[in-house]
């Protein structure tokens, strides 16, 4: 159940996209209506993760988690039925207010039902519904946009959650345990709104700047949004000092391995979500493949994370416990030698490649991810006491959130002023892809240097 809102969460967030061309030519709206479709899901979720999380701790996991599962399909379904772009925009924000209320409920209740070895393997399932979803999102999209099942077009990409919020809706009412403290903390309202304001600050500019040229606002907003950042942490302390019940627990920084998997989680999260884009854009703008074929061309960089995450799991001997830090090293190196194997083969094939020359390149660098995956989670959280769980989870699931907009920001950046300089001919598309590769290496080399902050593998887990 917690793997199918974690497919949900991560399906939406890639069909709007794929679907805007066909959404415009109905309900009509101009280029930012149609960026709005995703900026909106982004922003909603952003803003609500942090807080999200911390209900957990206060009303439930559980309870939460079927809160949000219910929200979550009742705004896909008004997604669905949506006669206007304003009201389209308006229930994909609802969307992602959900979505931060039942995402990081996922790992909380993990956390909770398995220990030792299970954890990591529990953990590990998540790079293969991220591969999954991350091809089946746009090879989805294009084929029930085809279909044009019973006239509804673009509509069934919104429509097709009702079957899987049912599921997670029905599943976690049978199956997942309650976890609610006999005496639970109180919502720091003050906190909330500082946290939710800074990340507003912060994720809007990301999310918005590439396309409106980096205007200075922009920047003013990002510094204001750290600042107001950095108030929201003394504030927080101070509450904690004087022995109140504050939003995010300001121990948790003070644990290895909670602060250096935040800083390892953004810089992996901002390479893999940049990296996703700029395959996409190659694809459809440089190769000319339509959505579906796009989809399926992305096939090999789930399947070696697939592979990945299999390797992490299956493995009987604990080998991958005991590594501890250095599993993550070496998934984010394989990662980092995909990504130069793909600029190797651009090289050699130059006007003559094709996705299957670039495949055993991707498939590489998706094992890399899927290696790092589920170890990841595991050594983040490992830290973690029973009542912090849920202001860890949402912290993370935010920290992962502002890492995907950061790498789509930098990379996105990179990639249309350097084709800006190349044109936009096939070569101009290589030596472009070539240029935004290797800086989404570099922020794997930085994530490799920020791991050496994680816990030493062979030192007793933190308690």
């Amino acid at each position: 159940m917690l793997l199918v809102a974690e497919a949900m969460d991560m399906l939406d967030a890639l069909v709007a996209n794929i679907a805007a061309p066909s959404i415009r030519a109905d309900l009509g709206g101009g280029e930012s209506t149609m960026q709005w479709l995703g900026a909106a899901y982004a922003l909603a979720m952003a803003v609500g993760l942090i807080t999200g999380g911390r209900l957990g701790d206060i009303v439930g996991r559980r309870r939460m988690f079927l809160i949000g599962s219910c929200g979550f399909t009742t705004a896909s379904m008004l997604c669905a039925v949506s006669v206007s772009s304003g009201m389209l925009i308006g229930a994909r924000g609802l969307q992602g207010l959900f979505g931060a209320v039942l995402i990081p409920q996922g790992l909380g209740i993990i956390k909770e039902m398995f220990d030792g070895p299970e954890l990591g393997r529990a953990f590990g399932m998540f790079g293969p519904v991220m591969g999954l979803a991350t091809v089946g999102g746009p090879v989805l999209a294009g084929v029930l946009i085809d279909a044009d099942l019973f006239g509804a077009g673009w509509r069934m990409i919104f429509a097709v959650n009702l079957p899987l919020g049912l599921l997670a809706l029905l599943g976690g009412w049978k199956v997942l345990p309650e976890s609610r403290y006999e005496t639970p903390p109180r919502l720091d309202l003050t906190g909330v709104a500082l946290a939710s304001l800074a990340a507003l600050l912060v994720i809007f500019p990301l999310v918005q700047g590439r396309e409106l040229g980096w205007p200075a606002w922009t920047f003013a907003s990002l510094a204001a949004g750290l600042g107001l950042f950095a108030v929201f942490g003394r504030y927080e302390a101070r509450k904690a000092r004087a022995g109140g019940d504050p939003l995010v627990v300001p121990a948790l920084f003070r644990k290895r391995a909670f602060s250096g998997g935040l800083a390892v989680g953004a810089l992996l999260f901002a390479a893999l979500t940049g990296f996703s884009l700029v395959l996409s854009l190659f694809l459809q703008a440089g190769l000319g493949y339509t959505p579906l074929k796009e989809g399926l061309g992305s096939l090999p960089w789930s399947l070696g994370m697939i592979l990945g995450a299999a390797i992490q799991i299956a493995e009987p001997y604990g080998v991958v416990e005991r590594l501890g830090r250095k599993i993550i090293q070496l998934g984010v190196a394989v990662m980092a030698f995909g990504l130069a194997l793909i600029v190797l083969t651009l090289h050699l094939a130059g006007t003559t490649v094709t996705i299957g020359r670039i495949a055993p390149a991707l498939v590489v660098a998706g094992l890399g991810m899927g290696l790092v995956m589920g170890p990841f989670f595991d050594t983040v959280l490992c830290a973690v006491e029973p009542h912090e769980t849920g202001s860890a989870s949402g912290t993370l699931t935010a920290v992962q959130q502002l890492g995907g907009s950061l790498g789509t920001a930098v990379l996105g950046t990179v990639f249309f002023t350097a084709l800006a300089h190349q044109g936009t001919t096939l070569p101009g598309y290589t030596t472009t892809v070539t240029i935004t590769l290797w800086t989404g290496t570099g922020l794997l080399a930085v994530a490799f240097l920020a791991s050496f902050l994680l816990p030493r593998p062979g030192l007793p887990r933190e308690r």
